[in-house]
């Protein structure tokens, strides 16, 4: 039915913007400022992966692994370089974006000048999917769909280690939780950490099912965006439902709409919550935007 393949191709495209969703709202949660760095993090984790196991022959696994460390140094570097001095320089939230949006163009110039502007793949053989329902689904698609819940479980859990509530206690009040003996550099810089791994797990596994080109990182940024606005800014774990919602809408959009309207039924939908309801279905304001 094609009911059900949407449905099912709704799930899909769910689970990637799920994981951007949670990226986005980390830093926000954290940082206080919305960063377009993970759509460039996308970019470099796929491109990465498709260089060691394609270009330097390496066993994909340990592709993968190298792929997800370059991810996270870049995000580093991006922080330590770009990020920390603005904050120390007490740089707006507006300034933040556009050194992020600045960063995102810069990273994505270099993929393109490193790799070219022809498309890449991973060329893996066309395998015959398994049929749910009526509907056909692949098996590096399960592998997806699986990854995104098993990570927000992960996540969840994490969130309740010693460093998960020293993360929400500098989300909560920075100079509270600095206070207390925590280092809020150092949260933050971990922060950047788990939403590069969180993006390169998505870029790569996208990797695997799509080509790869230099401007993929625009379309997971209004995506993941969108979802974050729908579940609320900040809110990680409605991330995952804001990322399953958009993907399941959109691809039910395009029952009735051509699908080139797909990116702008995203569009039209971040714009109504914004317009509407921009805390989002599960947003919670915290305690320094109360007070601030």
């Amino acid at each position: 039915m094609v009911l059900t393949q949407l449905l099912v191709n709704g799930i899909i495209a769910g689970a990637i913007y799920a994981l951007m969703a949670a990226s986005f709202s980390l830093i926000f949660n954290i940082v206080k400022f919305m960063d377009l760095s993970p759509g460039a993090i996308f970019v470099v984790s796929a491109f990465s992966a498709y260089f060691f196991n394609i270009v330097l022959k390496l066993n994909f696994f340990i592709a993968f692994i190298l792929a997800l460390i370059i991810a996270a140094v870049t995000m580093i570097l991006i922080n330590f370089l770009v990020y920390k001095p603005l904050r120390k320089r007490k740089a707006s939230t507006f300034i933040l974006l556009l050194a992020s949006f600045g960063i995102f163009l810069f990273i994505t110039g270099i993929i393109l000048l490193l790799f070219g502007a022809e498309v890449k793949t991973f060329g893996l053989p066309i395998t015959k999917g398994y049929e749910i329902f009526g509907a056909i689904i692949t098996k590096i698609q399960i592998i997806l769909i699986v990854t995104s819940l098993v990570l927000f479980l992960l996540l969840t859990l994490f969130m309740k280690t010693r460093l998960g509530k020293a993360m929400r206690a500098v989300a909560d009040n920075k100079q509270i939780a600095s206070t207390l003996g925590i280092n809020v550099e150092r949260i933050i810089t971990k922060t950047f950490i788990i939403s590069a791994l969180l993006t390169g797990f998505a870029g790569i596994l996208v990797a695997l099912e799509q080509n790869l080109e230099h401007s993929m990182g625009f379309v997971v940024i209004l995506k993941g965006l969108t979802a974050s606005v729908i579940g609320g800014i900040g809110n990680v774990p409605a991330a995952l439902i804001g990322g399953f919602l958009i993907g399941i809408i959109e691809n039910l959009g395009i029952w009735f709409l051509p699908s080139g309207y797909k990116d702008a039924i995203a569009f039209v939908i971040l714009v109504i919550f914004l317009l509407f309801r921009p805390n989002g279905l599960f947003g919670v304001k915290t305690r320094e935007e109360v007070s601030g």
